[in-house]
């Protein structure tokens, strides 16, 4: 079972977690001024990289709060979790 480490709770197993997107997208300040565009690309647009993806994640059987990971998409290893606000750190290698 995959193990995700609650920076509030410590480690906890996978299922008591959900996804909640790519971490560090800022709402737009005046939502109004922004063209449409703007606001599809803040709404849809998201990074699908490989590799190392900052996600935002809320330990929703738990705690119930938001926080943000760093996880290797190729291998589906957390290398980092932090809470949000914080800067992300740098990443240790995935285990392989």
């Amino acid at each position: 079972m995959l193990l995700i480490d609650c920076p509030y709770c410590g480690e906890r197993p996978e299922p008591e977690f959900a996804y909640g997107g790519q971490a560090h997208i800022a709402r737009p300040g005046d939502p109004a001024a922004v063209s449409a565009p703007e606001w599809t690309r803040f709404l849809y647009l998201r990074d699908n990289r490989r590799g190392v993806h900052a996600e935002r994640w809320r330990h929703s059987h738990g705690c119930g709060r938001f926080f943000n990971a760093l996880r290797d998409t190729t291998t589906d290893h957390f290398l980092a979790t932090y809470r949000v606000g914080e800067a992300p750190p740098a990443p240790a290698k995935a285990p392989r």
